[in-house]
């Protein structure tokens, strides 16, 4: 059932989906789990550069669901995404500059943590991925549509960051550890 938004002046109600609305709330609690565990893992972890790295990581987070939350007001308001309305300091990450110092790579033995946050992180953005562009595929309205594949690559950035800084990681933690991937 979509509810109705009262008319622009002189204009036609206009239909609020109802689904729409729920898509953006769940995409706002998944943006605050984000946060949260950001925070955490840049609490849990004794490497300063790793530490400032989830703090920004926290940090889009917010930002991100600030902008949902905004764009849920404007669906509310009007019916319609507002694509004026755009991230507050958005950042950009260069996915191949290293998360962590190089002396956190000399105690790879004791990253047991710090591997296990950037696997649980890589896999809340890859959930976060395939939740929008579920939702535009799902979506009716072309510009809603494009809306949720621009959200898809907003997350794209933060997995590619820390599925990067894994993989980077992997070999040295795996030799300390004597580990056999196979």
């Amino acid at each position: 059932r979509r509810g109705r938004v009262p008319p622009p002046e002189g204009g036609t109600p206009m239909s609020v989906n109802p689904e729409l609305l729920r898509a953006l709330e769940q995409a706002i609690q998944a943006e605050i789990e984000g946060y949260h565990f950001y925070t955490m893992s840049a609490a849990a972890t004794s490497d300063a550069q790793g530490k400032a790295m989830f703090e920004k990581l926290a940090k889009d987070e917010v930002q991100h669901a600030e902008f949902l939350r905004a764009q849920h007001r404007a669906l509310e308001a009007t019916g319609r995404v507002d694509r004026i309305i755009e991230i507050a300091g958005e950042s950009s990450f260069d996915s191949g500059a290293p998360f962590f110092s190089a002396q956190f790579e000399q105690r790879a033995a004791d990253a047991h943590f710090e591997m296990t946050a950037l696997s649980v992180g890589a896999q809340l953005e890859a959930d976060a991925i395939r939740f929008y562009a579920e939702q535009a595929d799902k979506a009716e309205d072309p510009e809603v549509a494009a809306f949720f594949r621009e959200l898809s690559t907003w997350e794209t950035g933060h997995h590619d960051l820390l599925v990067t800084q894994m993989r980077e990681l992997e070999q040295e933690y795996w030799a300390a550890n004597r580990f056999a991937p196979f």
